[in-house]
């Protein structure tokens, strides 16, 4: 039996581990890269859920950087978790479509603010011992700083079509505010569903 040092939580055994990882990997890569297309064929084009999949898909995405945060150890893991998400997102099409092509400029960004979101929680929730949601507050003001920082300057060199800059502002600023906080309060179910299983092993 693993125990629970500090906040930090450890798996029980090697193989649960693995399966762990490659579950964080698989909604990383495959929730950006197909959910938008389920969605849009189910409820349809114009359906409120399927104009709202950046919503979605977003909130899943940041439960699972902060999943990662929590659970997962060595930088490859975390790296493969911080970058796979952006990139399946604009090569499907689906959430930024036509502005998808704009969309690769913010690449470098959205993965900054996705590793300050999971380096937020490691450092400050299982380094530091501090609050969940205080480490939680500080990733996601970070997060939205640099990605809406770097849009904004990105903009100012004419690189987005104006009638698509009022749009893509609102992703990457408001929208990927309402998506961290989401994820966030996911994520804390998970984790302490996760810590009350670890209890009673």
């Amino acid at each position: 039996m693993e125990k629970v040092i500090g906040k930090r939580i450890h798996d029980f055994s090697k193989p649960i581990d693995i399966m762990q990882t490659i579950l964080i990997f698989l909604i990383a890569l495959l929730v950006p890269t197909f959910l938008g297309n389920l969605i849009t064929n189910v409820f349809g084009k114009t359906s409120i859920i399927a104009s709202n999949s950046q919503l979605i898909i977003g909130s899943i995405v940041n439960t699972a950087l902060i999943i990662s945060a929590i659970n997962l150890k060595g930088f490859a893991k975390i790296l493969g978790v911080v970058t796979m998400p952006s990139i399946s997102t604009i090569l499907s099409g689906y959430v930024f479509q036509t502005a998808s092509p704009y969309m690769t400029w913010m690449i470098p960004a959205i993965w900054l603010g996705n590793f300050a979101l999971v380096y937020a929680f490691k450092f400050f929730m299982l380094s530091k011992n501090k609050n969940y949601f205080l480490a939680g507050i500080i990733g996601i003001v970070t997060k939205v700083l640099i990605i809406g920082a770097s849009f904004s300057i990105i903009n100012y060199f004419g690189v987005f079509p104006e009638k698509l800059v009022s749009n893509l502002q609102t992703a990457m600023t408001a929208t990927q505010l309402i998506t961290a906080c989401i994820g966030t309060v996911i994520a804390f179910v998970i984790y302490i569903i996760e810590k009350q299983a670890i209890k009673s092993k």
